[in-house]
């Protein structure tokens, strides 16, 4: 398979800095750096490739550079959860001094230590001892920023210690670090499953309507568009069909059913409906199908939503594999970004740096719950007869939770346009 790239803006071509390959089904990464633009691989039939483009320049449709400028930053600890140690790293723009202190889950101040440290990128190992679940907060210049960390094993024989390791020659790797004055690095993923020679267009923009398509009507209803680099995905949940009870399971009777939230179709007017699994895919087990979605869209796959994830994620980038860790909450700020400004109980309302606009619109399923406090939507792809992969944000959690779930369980549902 031979494989050419290519970006352009305002019909003008510009430099990709370099472009990866990930076989998402066989497995293997491949690299190719500008000037080439042409990779030539050997794949199976049907492998699902994750193509993942990468350009210097002005970022597009989305403020990140201030995000994410030197400034003190406290990175997730790795790795989380901890068997016997883990490894924290701190950025600080000037010397300074650094205070660590680590409480348990009773609130008690386990260790509390200061040190003296020069500008830069700081490495410290952590090893927990008894417990399983810890909060450490570091605070240099009066700014504080606390991280979770939880553990596998537990021995109360032994206590909690934090070493300093050392200054690390390279700043721990940001997304969008800033390189120079008003310039970043981004990256934007494409996937395919190609059969014949592509020419694939990295799309950098993020944050705007979609090139296009600004809106689509579809079922009387207007739905805005939202374009997340190479991703188009419609700004909000999708709320088509007639309104039945809770208790009622939907069928395959050719009408599209969707419950609304405490049964009151207003729930639906300002959450979108919540859609039993098969129901959305209308009885299809085919990953990508259109399901309920407009012609043109289809239900997002598990691996698209990864896509989405890693292109949010301020410290985790598209093909990471801390985007396939299943049961747990991932990323560093992926769930913040992608969550509402309002809407969100106890102060878990989110930037939406994207444009994403996830709304805590609950699930139904022995009744219904969440709402102020959860979003979920189903994915397309499938694990078994009566489970499909989900993802879900929370009030209290910056990441995202990957699962298998009930397939009638009623969630969101969001839809993404066809490449």
């Amino acid at each position: 398979m031979d494989l050419t790239f290519t970006a352009i803006e305002d019909s003008a071509y510009i430099q990709l800095d370099s472009i990866k390959v990930q076989n998402r089904t066989q497995g293997g990464e491949y690299m190719i750096y500008w000037p080439d633009t042409t990779l030539t691989l050997e794949i199976t039939p049907g492998d699902l490739l994750l193509l993942i483009g990468y350009s210097t320049g002005y970022p597009v449709g989305v403020n990140m550079i201030n995000q994410v400028n030197r400034q003190f930053r406290l990175f997730p600890n790795y790795p989380n959860p901890v068997k016997d140690q883990s490894t924290i790293s701190l950025y600080i723009p000037e010397k300074g001094t650094i205070n660590i202190m680590i409480t348990d889950m009773q609130g008690r101040v386990v260790i509390s230590s200061d040190w003296q440290l020069e500008n830069g990128n700081h490495s410290f190992r952590f090893y927990p001892g008894g417990g399983n679940f810890f909060v450490l907060t570091a605070r240099w210049n009066g700014i504080s920023q606390s991280i979770k960390v939880m553990t596998t094993e537990l021995n109360p024989r032994k206590k909690c210690i934090i070493d300093y390791i050392g200054k690390d020659k390279v700043l721990t790797r940001l997304k969008a670090t800033l390189l120079r004055s008003g310039f970043v690095m981004q990256e934007s993923g494409i996937l395919d499953a190609p059969n014949t020679d592509e020419t694939y267009i990295f799309q950098f923009a993020t944050n705007i309507p979609c090139p296009g398509t600004p809106n689509v009507t579809y079922e009387g209803k207007v739905y805005n568009t939202i374009q997340i680099y190479s991703q188009c995905w419609l700004k909000e949940n999708l709320n088509v069909g007639t309104m039945i009870l809770e208790y009622q399971d939907m069928t395959d009777n050719g009408i599209i059913e969707k419950y609304c939230y405490n049964n009151e179709s207003d729930s639906c007017m300002k959450y979108g409906g919540l859609y039993q699994w098969d129901e959305t895919m209308q009885y299809n087990t085919q990953q990508g199908t259109q399901g309920i979605c407009p012609q043109g869209w289809h239900i997002p796959t598990d691996e698209e939503f990864k896509v989405l994830e890693g292109a949010v994620d301020s410290l985790y980038g598209i093909g990471d594999s801390q985007w396939n860790i299943n049961g747990f909450y991932r990323g560093y700020d992926a769930g913040k970004n992608l969550k509402t400004i309002v809407g969100w109980i106890s102060g878990g309302n989110g930037t939406d740096l994207f444009g994403f606009s996830g709304l805590p619109g609950g699930s139904s399923g022995f009744g219904f719950g969440g709402n102020g406090h959860i979003g979920s939507w189903w994915s397309s792809t499938n694990v078994s007869t009566s489970n499909a992969w989900e993802r879900y944000l929370y009030y209290y959690s910056h990441g995202i939770f990957r699962q298998h779930y009930l397939k009638e369980t009623g969630l969101s549902v969001r839809c993404v346009r066809d490449y």
